[in-house]
């Protein structure tokens, strides 16, 4: 029987792994070359993964809701047309297949198949070396994890101690190469104490264990408070897209000293000017022109004169980017968030950004965005002013190092010069709130580019042509 591997493909920088939503195809049932076979989430993006092969499918490698990594297999499709077998003699070409995958890393995901190892088995692992795919906490390890862990010697016991930062707590690559790099000999020095019947004594080896903790990540110090229900409470679950929201902001703000700066911008020629020409726009391009990509043609030209601002940074190096992908915030239905990114904005007229802003913000909410619509972007708008909101404190969308929040337009009076004297008038005005990352970006480079940003707006020709 001729067989085909499908793996779960690479679906974007920085993505390293996904989750089985739901299988389109059960085993048996035929399946044709492209025809969608299971639903995954990777990041913030719910995706259909086609067929690479027509036949029948076989074997499904992981259930709904469990991870799989990239480059795992999901599925097996027999190009011969043959339904599964129920004898229990396999045919010898199949036995073959599966004993060569045991020194590969097919054989990991083969293992997701098998069933969970009982508890007192789970501790230390199965019997043989190998490590569950479940521990006596209910806590699941995905293959990359437990082949790391069987290759370095950390048991079961072991890594039920480590504070995992993916998913429902799972334990990442990240957080066991961080353990094994240096947590694990603060949990060796600390391990007797948590034995012992007695109370811990005065730390004396606690300090020296402290500074290995933390260079392990940020998370694994970081504590959260028990926080009890009231009888009259209503207690709700994260959603998966809420959780990885909640895990990016955390990291961000600790991976990057934030800096705010303010700004006013008299937005009036602007504000006018589009009250002229939206129904021109609509009747000719049948869009709505808003205020979005006005204000993102500014951000863009303001990054053009200050390049730094276009950066990321990995260690102590960093990252000058070629192209500006500008991303935009996006509330959600459901009361999310996601960023949508317009790729080298920089070469989009007006009128080219007004279409992208609104196809990413129709696609983002409903929920047809593609995982690489949220991905490669290098500096983020986000429009808090939709909510009425004046003005915001944003969390820079990492790996970027900036982003701007975009705060409602009032009408207020102001004081307007004129070479007959100054005179109170209503303008239309906006702050801009500019959070920055520290590290790179310092207050007169994060300050002048926000100030660059007013100043395109406030210079507006009220009486462009479209």
């Amino acid at each position: 029987m001729a067989q085909i591997e499908i793996r779960l493909p690479k679906m974007g920088e920085s993505v390293t792994e996904a989750t089985i939503t739901n299988w389109l195809k059960e085993v048996g049932d035929t399946i044709e070359m492209d025809e969608p076979l299971v639903e995954v989430a990777t990041d913030k993006v719910d995706n259909e993964l086609p067929s690479e092969a027509e036949g029948v499918l076989v074997k499904q490698l992981f259930q709904k809701d469990e991870v799989a990594q990239v480059g795992d297999v999901i599925a097996i499709i027999s190009t011969d047309g043959d339904a599964p077998s129920d004898d229990a003699s396999a045919p010898a070409a199949e036995k073959e297949t599966a004993s060569a995958a045991e020194s590969t890393p097919a054989a990991v995901a083969e293992s997701i198949t098998a069933e969970v190892a009982t508890m007192t088995a789970s501790v230390n692992g199965n019997g043989n070396g190998a490590v569950a795919k479940t521990g006596p906490s209910g806590k699941f390890y995905s293959p990359l994890v437990r082949s790391i862990a069987e290759k370095e010697g950390v048991s079961m016991s072991e890594l039920e101690t480590i504070d995992g930062s993916g998913q429902n707590g799972r334990v990442t690559k990240k957080d066991i190469l961080g353990y094994i790099g240096g947590d694990r000999s603060a949990a060796t020095i600390e391990a007797p104490a948590k034995s012992a019947p007695t109370p811990t004594p005065a730390p004396t080896t606690a300090p020296q264990a402290a500074p290995a903790a933390a260079a392990s990540g940020f998370l694994a110090n970081i504590k959260e408070p028990v926080v009890t229900a009231g009888p009259d409470d209503e207690i709700m679950e994260m959603d998966r897209m809420r959780k990885l929201i909640a895990d990016h902001m955390v990291m961000s703000t600790h991976v990057s000293p934030h800096v705010t700066s303010y700004v006013e911008a008299d937005v009036t020629n602007i504000f006018n000017w589009r009250k002229k020409v939206k129904k021109e726009f609509m009747e000719r391009e049948g869009e709505n022109i808003t205020f979005t990509p006005i204000f993102m043609e500014a951000v863009v030209k303001a990054i053009k004169d200050f390049p730094m601002i276009n950066v990321s940074v990995t260690g102590n190096q960093i990252i000058k980017r070629k192209h500006i992908n500008i991303g935009m915030a996006t509330a959600l239905p459901s009361g999310n968030l996601i960023v949508p990114v317009i790729k080298d904005a920089d070469r989009l007229n007006l009128t080219g950004l007004t279409k992208a802003v609104n196809e990413m913000a129709n696609n983002a909410r409903n929920n047809s965005l593609k995982p690489e619509d949220i991905q490669g972007g290098t500096y983020t708008v986000t429009n808090v002013g939709t909510f009425g909101n004046v003005m915001g404190t944003p969390i820079i969308n990492q790996p970027q190092v900036a982003i701007l929040a975009l705060g409602a337009i009032r009408k207020v009076p102001a004081v307007i010069e004129t070479p007959e004297g100054d005179f109170i008038g209503i303008r239309h005005k906006m702050f801009l709130s500019h959070s920055y990352d520290h590290r790179v970006v310092d207050g007169a480079l994060g300050g002048q580019f926000v100030r660059r940003v007013a100043d395109y707006l406030e210079q507006f020709d009220p009486e462009r042509e479209l």
